[in-house]
Parts: C-alpha cells; structure tokens; sequence
C-alpha cells in the first residue's frame, strides 16, 4: 500500500537502517512532506536529506522534509494537514 503524501515520522528511530528503505519508498509513492518529530528529530531529518541527495547526479530525486525538536505534535499535525501542495490529503503517521 503506497504512503501518504504528508508524513510525520515519529523520533527516535528503533533502526536507523530502515531509513533507507523508507525513503526510497517515499520517493516512489511522491510522498512531498516528510516532517520528524520527536528527540534527535533534526539530526533525522539530516539523515534523509542525505539519503535523498544521495551522490546528487539525480535532480529528479526531491522530498521535502522538516524537523521539530520544540514543537507540540498537534501543531505540527496541523502544519503537515495545511501543506500548501496538498491540502486536505491525508496525513499519515510512521513509526520505524
């Protein structure tokens, strides 16, 4: 089943290494919203920035992603409901 276009992914990580397999999944469902919530949420997102780029020959390869070490759950939920390129599409919640 493809991902939503809006996730909240859920910090800390139980396995880093599922990363990867997230974000390559994420690019293939055009998911456009990645926002990490939780303790060490910004380095995270740092870690699928990177994933993303990866060795930068592919501009096609693009995920927008977010980190919020100080914000309350629900305002975040309500910045990923309002995203400007979806708005009204479902926000979906990841746990790895």
């Amino acid at each position: 089943m493809p991902l939503a276009r809006k996730i909240i992914l859920h910090a800390p990580i139980s396995d880093e290494a599922l990363l990867d397999a997230f974000v390559e999944q994420c690019l293939r469902d055009d998911v456009s919203l990645v926002a990490v919530v939780g303790p060490g949420c910004s380095r995270i997102e740092d870690v699928i920035d990177e994933i993303v780029v990866g060795d930068g020959k592919d501009p096609t390869r693009f995920l927008c992603t977010t980190s919020h070490p100080d914000q309350p759950f629900e305002d975040v939920m309500n910045m990923a409901i309002i995203w400007e390129y979806e708005q009204g599409d479902p926000v979906e919640e990841v746990r790895l």
